[in-house]
């Protein structure tokens, strides 16, 4: 980073963010790509850039877009949001057309089309490739736009032992993030058709997203993209996990549910905020996901001889 060529990236002028940039759009099979300083900015400008004011969103109604971005699409694009419960699923792709708006004048104009992969407030889980060309097909028989909020998208390249570009087929556009499981300190990248970029870029600048000599954080993205396959090995530490807190009493916990780096662990009787401050008192840092849920993420921060002291502190907790 401290070595990296820069430039003023406003101008396009920041050579290592220039790199990133092609780096990403080959790497999930898009023409070209913008860095972003955060998803949500990029799942924002995907919105912005993809719909005008007054149309409608499909999205999960566990999506990030609905839960954790201020209402950011209604606010900065006058876009309002219609969260499908259990989208992600067979039965919920089959009955997607029905939550199309017919084009009626008193109706909101369905635009887009988000989806999630992985989707983190599922713990992780992975949208197949069948799916989400089925809801490609969808979108274009219907004449819609599909984006794809790919936070860990690679995370989920791996569960299903494919090639990010096999799963980015499926989508007019698409958010990444540097940071997460791929360890960079800050980033992310939206990718899309050079046309969707170039208004895309325009946005960036009305959110305040220009970024100057942004190339010393470039190239830790550049680092971060080089080799990915270390995220196999938090998928397994997440698996151990899962199998050690599965036998512990008063909490519910299912292996088999955990596909790539998140674990929900639901506590039956210990309150959440007692158990988040105790947890945190003791070294372990974990978030709260709904009531009762916990959220534990494993990452290239966190080796498996932590994962083992994990375990068996929560075992202490409970107890």
């Amino acid at each position: 980073m401290s070595l990296a060529e820069v430039g003023d990236d406003v101008y396009g002028e920041d050579v290592t963010v220039n790199r990133l940039e092609a780096v990403a759009a080959e790497i999930v099979g898009k023409e070209a790509a913008l860095f972003v300083p955060t998803g949500s900015m990029g799942n924002q400008l995907a919105i912005m850039t993809h719909c005008g004011r007054g149309e409608e969103v499909i999205c999960d109604a566990n999506a990030h877009i609905f839960h954790y971005e201020m209402a950011a699409a209604g606010l900065l694009s006058g876009v309002q949001l219609y969260p499908l419960a259990n989208l992600h699923s067979d039965a919920g792709i089959g009955s997607l057309s029905e939550y199309i708006r017919e084009p009626l004048s008193y109706l909101p104009r369905t635009r887009l089309i988000c989806l999630e992969n992985t989707l983190n407030r599922a713990g992780g889980t992975v949208i197949n490739l069948a799916q989400m060309a089925s809801v490609y097909r969808l979108a274009r028989e219907y004449g819609l736009k599909v984006h794809l909020d790919g936070a860990r998208i690679f995370n989920a390249a791996y569960a299903l032992q494919c090639e990010a570009k096999e799963l980015t087929r499926y989508c007019d556009s698409v958010m990444f993030c540097l940071s997460k499981g791929l360890g960079a300190p800050v980033g992310s990248i939206l990718a899309g058709s050079v046309d969707f970029i170039t208004q895309a870029r325009r946005c960036r600048k009305l959110l305040g997203g220009g970024m100057r000599q942004v190339g010393v954080l470039a190239a830790a993205g550049l680092v971060a993209l080089a080799d990915t396959s270390h995220l196999l090995v938090d998928h397994e530490k997440a698996r151990r996990l899962a199998i050690m807190l599965a036998q512990l009493p008063g909490v519910k916990v299912d292996p088999a549910a955990v596909e790539t780096n998140i674990l929900l662990m639901e506590l039956e009787k210990m309150p959440l905020g007692q158990f988040l401050e105790e947890s945190q008192s003791r070294g372990l840092l974990a978030g709260p996901m709904g009531r009762q849920m916990v959220r534990f993420v494993t990452h290239c921060d966190v080796s498996m001889e932590d994962v083992e002291q994990a375990g068996k502190l929560i075992g202490e907790l409970l107890l």
